[in-house]
């Protein structure tokens, strides 16, 4: 090969590189804190919903919190759904909001809580975390390792970032 060729070759190659560590794919990234277990993450657009699922540990019973991603790339708490008063359970709605009982569940809706990002501990024995995206249920602790605390925040990833990630989506 002769330097003209090498040189192209090079060039095309750096720029594969750059290409591949701009950050474009937007996503829900749940990343592991103080640990370095891989990401977990679902692509979406901006104005997706998607919902966190748990069975409360003290009732037992299922908590639905409903979420939607901002154009700030942010996330928006509208509604939250659960099936029993008591320790850690709101027992009315906030000024705005709306509260509701319909067939034995409780409903706050109109929520318009906006987070940048919040912490979410994966649990270990009844918890059962599922993220709830397009009507499928996908249990975290298929993609994340039990008992570990993440960040939950809409960002983009790069290529590199979705290659060494686990795509929830793809994870059943």
């Amino acid at each position: 090969m002769n330097k003209k060729t090498i040189l192209i070759l090079l060039i095309c190659c750096i720029f594969c590189i750059i290409i591949a560590a701009i950050p474009l794919q937007q996503a829900i990234v749940f990343q592991p804190n103080y640990t370095n277990d891989k990401l977990a993450y679902i692509p979406v657009k901006n104005g997706d919903n998607f919902k966190i699922k748990y069975t409360h540990s003290i009732h037992l019973s299922d908590v639905i919190e409903s979420y939607k991603v901002t154009l700030s790339q942010s996330i928006q708490q509208y509604e939250l759904v659960y099936e029993d008063f008591s320790i850690g359970m709101p027992a009315n709605a906030a000024a705005g909001e709306i509260f509701e009982q319909q067939d034995g569940k409780y409903y706050i809706k109109n929520m318009k809580l906006i987070f940048p990002f919040f912490h979410l501990r994966i649990g270990q024995v009844r918890a059962n975390h599922r993220v709830i995206f397009k009507s499928k249920e996908y249990p975290l602790s298929r993609s994340l390792q039990p008992g570990i605390s993440v960040k939950v925040e809409i960002r983009k990833l790069n290529f590199f970032e979705q290659w060494r990630g686990v795509n929830i989506l793809e994870s059943l």
